[in-house]
């Protein structure tokens, strides 16, 4: 069993907990220091650390939104001089007012620690080769886990996104055992091997860690299956630093939640009231160890649940189940709620189906109409259309069977729909905003 810091990832609970409660108070006491969570507080009756005399009185803070981060924008949530930042990162995939986070030197260090101890959990070290394929820059996907895998001693090739015939001959050159990467660029590079003549033999890959996106079990298997390696999820958000904030172990049952930075709730997305553990909710984070800018209790708007019981890794941090789904993700098709994770465990249990697909929502007439687009094996297009009609018909008995709703289903070629570099876009809704 690999541990990057042995000590802090067994640490007893009671020395969690007390660790945390320490560190929450000093992240009150930076919040005060915002011109942002200052009048927030303190119309809360926090006035300083001794407000926060357990972990339960986290419950007295407010709750934090993307919405709270943009109206900040920038400089509302800073907790230091500006001349002590040295690094800014901002979130992908939005619009109008990014989101921004700040960090020191101390704060990148410890960042840095966090993601060294998370990609030496699935057994990774100095013999490893790591080739990191995800977008740099503003992102903090590339950069986070590149200075991690260099601490944890690692060679790092920082190939970034895209280009899979590069990746695959910097894989085969320098040996790459570890990759890092979305789970839709895994299964598209996996589609692509024979394409640029590359045998799975000829590489020495081991393990992929994979974020960024939620995806289903059923898709880390098919990855595992036909790449014959094994797939670890990686949790983490920018707001709360990036990659880092929770990670598999080499026993792959939930993610472990780096207690000592992070202080996790889960709660009814509906109430805001805690629900228990096992019982899936909202996750909600309050970082414990960033000078630059604290976050209080931001709501992420994924769901999961705590798993409850120990692991049999040793660590003492809790563990979370890998991510359902999100509460705004959430499609309302003619009144009907469907996630995008139901419509992929349906397509990544299927064979016959290919490794890319999409759903799209439009309007006909007074009805919504959903379809879902997959590409399939090649060799399902053939003279004889009839085994191709009866995938269609079991795609749609499937579907209908785990959403609840009629849904039409397309059939396409590999390589016919299109591919997101980045983060897979997996919903296509053109109807009219309300």
């Amino acid at each position: 069993m690999k541990y990057w810091d042995k000590r802090m990832e067994t640490l007893p609970r009671a020395g969690i907990e007390a660790l945390q409660l320490e560190r929450l108070r000093a992240t009150v006491s930076r919040a005060l220091l915002t011109p942002f969570y200052k009048p927030l507080l303190e119309k809360a009756g926090v006035t300083g650390p001794e407000s926060i005399c357990s972990l339960a009185d986290i419950s007295k803070l407010p709750f934090t939104s993307k919405n709270d981060l943009r109206d900040a924008y920038p400089f509302g949530l800073l907790s230091c001089p500006r001349a002590e930042l040295v690094r800014l990162h901002a979130s992908s995939g939005t619009t109008g007012t990014p989101t921004v986070i700040y960090q020191t030197r101390a704060d990148l260090d410890r960042w840095t620690d966090f993601l060294a101890r998370s990609v030496t959990a699935p057994g990774a070290g100095p013999e490893d080769v790591f080739q990191n394929m995800i977008t740099y820059g503003l992102f903090t996907g590339g950069l986070g886990m590149h200075y991690g895998a260099e601490r944890a001693g690692m060679l790092v090739i920082p190939a970034g996104p895209g280009n899979v015939g590069r990746q695959l001959m910097l894989m085969k050159d320098f040996g790459t055992t570890t990759v890092h990467a979305t789970p839709s660029f895994m299964l598209h590079l996996q589609s692509k091997m024979a394409d640029e003549g590359v045998a799975r033999s000829s590489l020495s890959l081991k393990r992929a860690y994979c974020g960024a996106e939620p995806y289903s079990e059923d898709t880390r298997r098919k990855i595992e299956s036909m790449l014959g390696i094994d797939v670890y999820n990686s949790y983490g958000l920018s707001e709360m630093n990036g990659p880092g904030l929770a990670f598999e172990c080499s026993f792959k049952d939930g993610m472990h939640v780096w207690e000592d930075g992070f202080l996790l709730e889960v709660i009814d997305p509906d109430t805001g009231l805690p629900v228990p553990d096992g019982e899936r909710g909202e996750l909600v984070f309050t970082i414990l160890c960033r000078d630059a800018m604290p976050i209080l209790r931001y709501r992420t708007h994924d769901l999961s649940s705590v798993i409850p019981g120990d692991c049999p890794c040793g660590r003492t941090h809790r563990r979370i189940a890998r991510i359902m789904g999100r509460t705004d993700d959430m499609l309302i098709v003619n009144g009907v709620n469907v996630f995008p994770s139901q419509v992929e465990e349906v397509l990544m249990r299927m064979p016959e189906v290919g490794t890319n697909w999409l759903i799209v929502v439009e309007k006909e007439g007074s009805l919504d109409r959903l379809t879902v687009k997959t590409e399939v094996q090649p060799n399902m297009f053939a003279d004889d259309s009839r085994p191709l009609n009866a995938l269609r018909d079991r795609v749609r008995e499937k579907l209908q069977a785990s959403i609840t709703i009629g849904a039409r289903v397309e059939l396409h070629e590999p390589g016919s729909l299109p591919i997101s570099e980045g983060k897979a876009k997996r919903v296509l809704d053109t109807r009219p905003k309300l």
